[in-house]
């Protein structure tokens, strides 16, 4: 499948060349560029992605509104530059505040998928925008290794970033791999991590294709790791994409304490293998169910209750007096957007507060 065979009718693609990345968009054909902030919806993805999945909620949203999907450093058509996981996931919140500059867009409602969530939370913190929409995003203390309170764990982060991927994942994709023939293949993953069961696409095939376009060359996907004496014997390292979460690097917590808060839409379904209370991407829940051996138990390396502390940071958010709506969809995975598009594009169009 060709680059072409990825964009769907009325989807076009550009380079932005930017002071930080050469960074790809995605935008509708008709859409009008002089179309003002307070009608512009900017689309963030998620891991092992791209902004090819944003596709058909573009299409189905409004004409007057202008809607952009970006292409993180390192995935889809935009440059594999190094991420430095020691600034968290602000290499990819300052990217897209020089793509912004570029486009001369002060402002603009921000969505963010699983870790394009944490990046458009990153982003508010640092920047002006107009609402924040988050899509089963990773929680504000960042992926593994912390209680509910977000308190870590361990002092080196053990069981979290780059250690923890498998390898034969990382391998399919260097090798381009579009079969299901394996649990650890791309397709497989998808099927069986992204949606809930029942899911199907006439577009899969671009769907895999745009996790395909993850680098996984040195310092991108998916990142270092060292030993560590904690279970489960390796920490996060300090270069890659899943180190850029590891909860030493990341915490967006402080949105509590913003002045100005942008309304938020935080949108997470029930059947959720990956950002859940109960992860199968969490280590420390893989050896409570006996998948990992040697866990140490639930008072060392308790599993991390990511959707609760998502939940207790934006009631304290709301609590200090900022606008937030919570929808839970019963029977949902990892994609609401893909899952119950329509129904995904009309809470995000309330969220913004659009109106004909």
């Amino acid at each position: 499948m060709s680059a072409s065979e990825t964009l769907l009718d009325g989807i076009t693609a550009r380079i932005i060349s930017t002071r930080r990345a050469e960074t790809q968009i995605l935008e509708r054909v008709s859409d009008n560029r002089e179309t003002p902030p307070q009608k512009t919806i900017v689309f963030v993805h998620g891991n092992v992605s791209s902004a090819l999945f944003w596709q058909e909620t573009m299409l189905g949203l409004p004409r007057d509104l202008r809607v952009i999907a970006v292409d993180l450093r390192g995935f889809g058509g935009s440059g594999s530059l190094p991420v430095d996981a020691t600034r968290g996931l602000r290499d990819f919140s300052d990217d897209i505040a020089a793509l912004f500059d570029e486009l001369t867009l002060p402002a603009a409602h921000l969505v963010g998928w699983s870790m394009g969530g944490g990046v458009v939370m990153q982003y508010a913190l640092d920047h002006s925008v107009l609402s924040l929409t988050l899509q089963a995003p990773v929680s504000p203390y960042g992926f593994g290794g912390t209680r509910r309170d977000g308190s870590r764990l361990t002092d080196d982060d053990a069981g979290c970033g780059g250690g923890g991927a498998n390898p034969d994942f990382v391998a399919r994709l260097q090798n381009d791999d579009t079969s299901d023939e394996a649990s650890t293949s791309p397709r497989s993953v998808f099927r069986a991590s992204y949606v809930a069961a029942g899911y199907t696409s006439p577009h899969e095939d671009i769907w895999v294709r745009s996790m395909l376009t993850t680098s996984t060359a040195a310092q991108n996907y998916p990142g270092d790791g060292v030993p560590s004496e904690n279970w489960p014997g390796f920490a996060a390292g300090t270069a890659g994409v899943l180190n850029t979460m590891a909860p030493r690097y990341f915490n967006v917590a402080g949105l509590v304490d913003l002045d100005e808060k942008p309304p938020i839409l935080w949108v997470h379904g029930s059947a959720h293998a990956i950002v859940s209370d109960a992860s199968f991407f969490d280590l420390n829940h893989l050896g409570a169910v006996g998948v990992i051996p040697g866990w140490p138990g639930d008072d060392v390396a308790p599993a991390q209750p990511m959707v609760s502390q998502t939940r207790d940071v934006l009631d304290a958010y709301a609590a200090a007096g900022g606008d937030v709506i919570e929808e839970d969809w019963e029977g949902v995975g990892h994609s609401p957007h893909l899952e119950r598009p329509e129904q995904f594009r009309a809470a995000l169009l309330r969220r913004i507060g659009y109106a004909d």
